[in-house]
């Protein structure tokens, strides 16, 4: 474009993009006025009042109103301070659209009435208090009534629904369904009888346990000694492999030692099937059983709301690090 030539309001308006009566409105609002006038009336435009139009087009298309491009043209506010204005206010757009899309989502997959549609918008727009303090009256009374221990209470917490601070639609469906389970009375028993069969019944009493639980915890570091190695690709039959195969082993054959009894010998054999048991492992991981019960249920959807399932365990290089613990070392 000629910077000393001036342009007929309908070449302006095909070189920005809008229309004559738009060109004509901005200018009648003192937005972006013509350089010049014809004889006849004409409005005359140069070529830093194109410029000008090109950008008033943009920020329109972003939403600016009238009085942010005023003060962005006349210098009054810079474009980033715009940016970042408008980026908080589509971030807000977006946050309440994924939440409508949720709602809608569970509408359609469950067919559910009126007044559910208005307590799932409600579950939906939950602040962190909020959800924190329906997930601990969940777990007060699944633990009322009887005398779990106290650990396994402070586990069963600790797994619990943290939404980011922008959610996926789908971590929003889930959180959705998440708190209307928890708020379910008859769900809230049914967890209650079926962590108490566990804790109670069978080897339950034994496993829950103070030392057994003590002897769980110690299990902790050496697992994170195996997935640490795993992920940085240390050879199973490595120095390190073989420390931390000792260390499984001397941990493992402890678990059901007793004062009067000192658990499993360590042999080779020993090794060697505890390798074998721990390679079906990584079978059980790729196939994990469907949840069965509500708690099962609570466990995938708090998985699904933080969107981080935990990072899986090393199996197979932990059972190849056991039969190379077998050979002599190197």
């Amino acid at each position: 474009m000629d910077t000393n030539e001036l342009y007929a309001i309908g070449d302006v308006a095909r070189r920005t993009g809008l229309s004559v009566s738009a060109v004509r409105y901005y200018a009648d609002a003192g937005v972006v006025t013509p350089a010049a006038t014809t004889p006849a009336g004409h409005r005359l435009y140069d070529v830093s009042a194109v410029a000008r139009l090109e950008l008033v087009r943009t920020l329109r298309e972003l939403d600016a109103g009238l009085d942010e491009i005023r003060r962005v043209l006349a210098g009054e506010a810079t474009l980033r301070e715009l940016a970042a204005t408008h980026l908080a206010l589509l971030e807000r757009q977006e946050a309440r659209l994924r939440s409508r899309r949720a709602v809608l989502s569970t509408i359609l997959r469950q067919d559910s009435t009126a007044e559910q549609v208005t307590l799932m918008h409600k579950l939906a727009g939950m602040s962190d208090e909020e959800r924190d303090r329906l997930i601990d009256e969940f777990w007060t009374e699944v633990s009322t009534g009887w005398d779990p221990p106290e650990r396994m209470v402070e586990w069963w917490r600790a797994a619990r629904p943290e939404l980011p601070e922008h959610p996926t639609a789908a971590q929003l469906e889930a959180w959705i369904e998440l708190a209307e389970l928890v708020r379910d009375t008859e769900v809230r028993q049914a967890v209650r009888r079926e962590l108490h069969e566990v804790c109670t019944t069978g080897a339950g009493p034994l496993m829950t346990s103070s030392p057994m639980l003590d002897r769980m915890e110690a299990a902790t570091p050496i697992a994170g000694a195996a997935m640490d190695a795993a992920r940085d690709g240390v050879p199973p039959d490595s120095p390190r492999g073989r420390e931390i195969a000792d260390r499984w082993i001397e941990w493992l054959t402890g678990v059901f030692a007793t004062p009067d009894g000192p658990g499993i010998p360590d042999t080779p054999e020993f090794r060697l099937q505890t390798a074998e048991h721990t390679a079906t492992g990584s079978e059980w991981e790729r196939t994990p059983p469907e949840p069965r019960g509500p708690y099962d249920r609570y466990t995938a959807l708090v998985t699904a709301v933080n969107d981080a399932p935990p990072e899986q365990f090393p199996f197979e290089w932990l059972a190849a690090a056991l039969r190379a613990s077998v050979e002599p070392a190197r």
